[in-house]
C-alpha cells in the first residue's frame, strides 16, 4: 500500500534556506543574488558560488522559465510517490537565469521536451508548499 501523503519526505529547512521556503509558503519563488558581482542562484548558499562574497539578497522570480533537462522516473524512490507514477523531474532554468530541480505536472513524459516553455505552480503539503511547473500557455 503506498504511503499517505503525510507521510511523503519533507524539505528540512536551515538559517540558509528558510528564506525560500517561507517566500514558497506565500506562493513566491525566491532565488539569491550577488550585489558584488550580479551572479543568481538556487539552491541558497552563505555566499556567491562566483566570487565567494557574501552580500547576497533575495530576489523573487516572475515565475517562468524553460525545461533545461528532465528525466523520467518509472520506479518510485519513496512509497509515497508510488501513485504517480511515472512522473518528471526537470532541472528548470528561470527567466532570471537560476536553475531549479523541481516536477513538471501536467504533461505526459513523452510530450515533454527540453526547452519547453513552463510556469510556476505549487503543490501545496498542508505544512509546506513546493514549487512545481506546468506547461505554459501560449502567450506567457
Amino acid at each position: 500500500m503506498a504511503a499517505e501523503a503525510s507521510e511523503r519526505p519533507r524539505p528540512q529547512p536551515d538559517p540558509v534556506t528558510r528564506p525560500f521556503w517561507d517566500a514558497c509558503a506565500r506562493r513566491l519563488l525566491c532565488f539569491q543574488t550577488c550585489t558584488a558581482c550580479g551572479a543568481r542562484w538556487l539552491p541558497a548558499s552563505v555566499v556567491c558560488p562566483r566570487c565567494w562574497s557574501d552580500a547576497i539578497v533575495w530576489k523573487e522570480a516572475i515565475g517562468t522559465g524553460r525545461v533545461f533537462s528532465f528525466t523520467v522516473y518509472r520506479r518510485a524512490c519513496h512509497p509515497a510517490f508510488e501513485p504517480l507514477l511515472p512522473y518528471i523531474v526537470a532541472v528548470i532554468e528561470l527567466t532570471e537565469g537560476p536553475k531549479l530541480v523541481s516536477n513538471v505536472l501536467d504533461i505526459a513524459p513523452d510530450r515533454l521536451r527540453v526547452g519547453a516553455a513552463v510556469r510556476l505552480d505549487f503543490l501545496d503539503l498542508g505544512d509546506i508548499a513546493l514549487p512545481v511547473f506546468r506547461p505554459a500557455a501560449r502567450g506567457d
